[in-house]
């Protein structure tokens, strides 16, 4: 079921907090959602989820409009806040049955969605305990487990793997994979490398305004204007190697890469390339060249681009 905002606009008296910001997430995808504190990723959720209505645009779910009707659109969603608040002296099935109730679910049907639920996220060793009784990470499955009983379409995630141990997060990922196949989910994270792990896409927002949309790879690609190239050159003295590299008319900074004492690092000049240069340099000064690889920069320096405000 696609997701799709429209335009969509939020004040909180004279404060913006979405900008006029649209996209769209198919069926099937896992989109994660970014952006600093403050940057309007919790009130975008909160419109989409009908908790609140947007001052300017729309949202549709299904092509269902949240302004027309609320209360179907819910029926569609499946919600984990980041708190994932839970009835801690309640036992799984009590709990899960609780939540089936409250969602409508027919009740002929209910001890199926439960059996369902408790073999999808992995409850099965667990599912006679008490919630309160359970690790971080298992208490995380119940919430998956609430916000699926009911079947949605579409699943939003708010950090879903906070406070997760590694191997928790681990299986968190795997399970939001598994359940990313069949459902559309937008997952909130401030982790960059769980997205990215996670993630067929990622959009985000800054300043209550969208500033990127795209996979991580492209984000990375596209933020790239400038050739960064680890160059590792045997035979020549560190020094002279390192004063010929900085004449090239292509390049605009080398910096010497500690890990190898013969490795650099090469910034090229905006919209220009220095592989062919740095090859004619190594062939007039007989210099073997074992090494001459992009660096590619990490999602993290992407992030920070595009939502430092200068």
């Amino acid at each position: 079921m696609e997701v799709s905002v429209e335009s969509v606009s939020k004040s909180y008296g004279f404060q913006k907090a979405v900008d006029n910001i649209s996209f769209k997430v198919n069926t099937g995808e896992i989109v994660g959602f970014l952006g600093p504190n403050g940057a309007g990723k919790t009130t975008t959720m909160k419109i989409i989820t009908c908790f609140m209505a947007p001052d300017e645009g729309n949202v549709t779910v299904g092509g269902i409009s949240v302004l027309k009707d609320p209360e179907e659109v819910k029926r569609h969603i499946g919600y984990v806040p980041e708190s994932n608040p839970l009835y801690k002296d309640m036992a799984i099935i009590d709990y899960l049955a609780f939540t089936a109730e409250i969602q409508g679910v027919p009740r002929a049907q209910i001890r199926e969605r439960i059996l369902e639920m408790v073999n999808v996220c992995g409850l099965k060793s667990e599912k006679h305990k008490k919630i309160g009784e359970l690790s971080k990470g298992y208490q995380q499955r119940v919430g998956l487990a609430q916000a699926l009983i009911h079947n949605p379409e579409v699943l939003i995630l708010d950090e879903p793997t906070s406070g997760l141990d590694p191997n928790q997060i681990v299986e968190i990922r795997e399970l939001i994979k598994k359940i990313g196949r069949e459902k559309t989910v937008i997952m909130c994270s401030h982790i960059l490398a769980e997205v990215e792990a996670t993630c067929d896409r990622i959009v985000i927002i800054s300043g209550g305004k969208l500033v990127a949309d795209s996979t991580s790879t492209s984000l990375r690609k596209q933020a790239q204007n400038k050739e960064i190239l680890k160059v590792t050159i045997e035979d020549g003295d560190r020094n002279v190697v390192f004063n010929k590299l900085k004449t090239l008319d292509t390049v605009e900074l080398v910096d010497f890469l500690p890990e190898h004492t013969q490795a650099f690092e090469v910034l090229s000049k905006a919209g220009s390339g220095s592989r062919r240069a740095i090859f004619r340099l190594c062939v007039e000064n007989s210099w073997t060249l074992t090494e001459m690889t992009p660096i590619e920069r990490k999602l993290e320096e992407v992030f920070r681009d595009l939502t430092t405000v200068n």
